[in-house]
């Protein structure tokens, strides 16, 4: 079982961090789990330049570590995505991920578990949720949970006991989840839906201006 965990803040001990290396550290439990954990703050990523290069190659055009990132993420069974909240939304460099990663129109997540995190003091923790959950469903992911933690800057969350164990709770399922192949039937539908009726007639009008994107559903068994 192949783990994939992406620490969206440049702070590689900050409030997102603490409780991303929690749940590293109880995957790492686990004897037939690999488990990475990935922080944006060792990445050089560029921003998206909204060329569409990609759907039409598969591939962007920077070469930097975003097509080895979304390799990680295509062949991992399960992925962890965190943010902090900026101003009610995740943080710019996770935005870059998302805008240069391949998710949605690729279906990057197609068939894989995931979990959401998201950390906030004032205000937009659930914002930021939600933002992280729409792109993880639009990109064909089973969610197995969420956690959404409202603490003051620089403060320890694992202080927080009621965490620790929801932590536990959300690891525990998402392990089993993966395990065991749960199925979720209405996460499932709302997908068939969103991809069916929305994201595939709109490739398939755009004919060879997105072969890129048809050569990644092709290579995951979507057509």
């Amino acid at each position: 079982m192949n783990i994939v965990i992406i620490n969206g803040s440049h702070r590689k001990h900050g409030a997102t961090a603490q409780i991303l290396n929690e749940m590293y550290q109880r995957l790492k439990q686990y004897r037939d789990v690999e488990v990475e954990m990935i922080h944006v703050a060792d990445l050089e990523l560029k921003y998206c330049v909204g060329c569409g290069t990609c759907y039409k190659t598969g591939e962007c055009i920077f070469k930097d570590d975003i097509e080895n990132l979304s390799w990680k993420i295509e062949n991992a069974d399960g992925i962890i995505l965190g943010s902090p909240t900026y101003a009610s939304n995740v943080s710019g460099q996770m935005k870059v991920i998302i805008d240069r990663g391949h998710f949605v129109m690729e279906q990057l997540l197609y068939g894989k578990y995931a979990i959401s995190v998201t950390t906030y003091e004032n205000y937009g923790g659930r914002d930021t949720a939600k933002i992280l959950n729409r792109l993880l469903a639009y990109s064909g992911a089973k969610i197995s949970g969420m956690i959404v933690s409202r603490k003051r800057f620089q403060s320890d969350l694992l202080e927080d006991a009621r965490l620790k164990v929801k932590i536990k709770k959300v690891v525990h399922r998402f392990y089993h989840d993966i395990a065991g192949k749960r199925k979720y039937i209405l996460q499932d539908m709302k997908h068939f839906i969103i991809f069916r009726m929305g994201i595939r007639p709109f490739v398939l009008r755009k004919g060879s201006q997105y072969d890129g994107v048809m050569k990644h559903w092709k290579r995951r068994g979507m057509i």
